[in-house]
C-alpha cells in the first residue's frame, strides 16, 4: 500500500484549485492545513473557498488534516485558558467537517506544576468532554494528539497511546519530534514498534535540531534522513507523513522519489 506524502501548508486559498493539482502532478496526496497561529479559514467569511478547497481535495486526491493552534493547553491552572483552548480545537474540528478533512491534530498541553500522571487525568477528561461535543455536533473528525519534541510538553509516546485507549481518540507520531525528544538516542524503529498494531498512522516528519532539552528547529529533510525512516515503515499499512520542514513541497517530493527508489530499486 502506497505511504501518503503531503505537505503542512496549503497556498493561498484561492489557488488551491491550481495548488492540489500541482500536488496530484507529482504524487503528493495529502496536505495539512496549518492553523498553527490562527484559524484562519471562517465559515461565515469563506464560503466559497470552503467549498473550493473541498471540491478540489476530492477531485484531485489529496487527503485532508488540519493542525490546531500551537496555544492550546488542555493543563492550564487557569479555567478559561482551558476553556480558550478546547474553542479552538473544536473551531478546527468545525472548519475541517466543513471542508472535508478527517483529522485535527494539536497538542495537548504541557506539565506545568503537575505530575505526568496528574497532567495526563486532566488532559484525559478535556478529550472526553472535546468528544462529547463532536458528537453533538454530528462531526465527521478524528482528534489526533501529537507526540511532542520537548521535555515540558506532554505527549510521550506511552502517554499518546494511552489517550488512544482511554478516549478512542487517534494518534499523530512525530519521528522528528521524539527524535529530538530523546536526543538522537531512540531509533525511528523503537519509536515505530509502540505503534506497531495500528493499521493507520499519521505522522509528522522532518529534520530537526534538539538541545539538552529537546526539538529546537525544524531543518530541511535530507535523503539519508528520509530513507532511514521509510525504511522500517511497513508497506501493508494506511500511512500518511505530512513533512514539516521549511521546504515541505520540496522535502515531500523527495521524500516520494526516496520511497520508489526503495520499492523499485531504480
Amino acid at each position: 500500500m502506497p505511504i501518503k506524502f503531503g505537505t503542512a501548508g496549503i497556498g493561498p486559498i484561492k489557488e488551491v484549485e491550481h495548488t492540489f493539482e500541482e500536488f496530484a502532478g507529482v504524487g503528493i496526496k495529502a496536505c495539512e492545513i496549518p492553523f498553527t497561529y490562527g484559524i484562519y479559514i471562517k465559515k461565515d467569511r469563506h464560503k466559497k473557498e470552503i467549498e473550493q478547497i473541498k471540491r478540489a481535495s476530492k477531485k484531485f486526491g489529496i487527503q485532508l488534516s488540519i493542525h490546531a493552534p500551537y496555544w492550546i493547553n488542555l493543563n492550564s491552572e487557569e479555567k478559561e485558558k482551558v476553556e480558550k483552548s478546547k474553542e479552538r480545537i473544536l473551531g478546527c474540528c468545525e472548519v475541517g467537517n466543513l471542508i472535508g478533512a478527517e483529522r485535527i491534530v494539536f497538542h495537548p498541553g504541557y506539565y506545568s506544576k503537575k505530575s505526568p500522571a496528574e497532567t495526563y487525568q486532566k488532559i484525559k477528561g478535556e478529550i472526553l468532554e472535546l468528544k462529547k461535543e463532536i458528537k453533538k455536533k454530528n462531526w465527521n473528525i478524528t482528534l489526533c494528539p501529537e507526540t511532542a519534541g520537548r521535555e515540558n510538553v506532554f505527549g510521550k509516546e506511552n502517554e499518546i497511546l494511552q489517550l488512544v485507549k482511554d478516549t478512542d481518540c487517534f494518534f499523530t507520531i512525530d519521528f522528528a519530534h521524539l527524535w529530538a525528544r530523546n536526543q538522537g538516542k531512540k531509533s525511528y524503529k523503537k519509536i515505530y514498534e509502540k505503534f506497531r498494531y495500528f493499521d493507520k498512522l499519521h505522522c509528522h516528519f522532518s529534520g530537526i535540531e534538539y538541545g539538552k532539552n529537546g526539538e529546537k528547529k525544524h531543518l530541511i529533510t535530507s535523503e539519508r534522513t528520509i530513507k532511514s525512516l521509510l525504511k522500517i515503515l511497513p508497506k501493508n499499512k494506511d500511512i500518511t507523513i505530512i513533512n514539516e520542514s521549511p521546504d515541505p513541497f520540496g522535502d515531500s517530493v523527495k521524500s516520494l522519489k526516496v520511497w520508489k527508489s526503495l520499492n523499485t530499486g531504480r
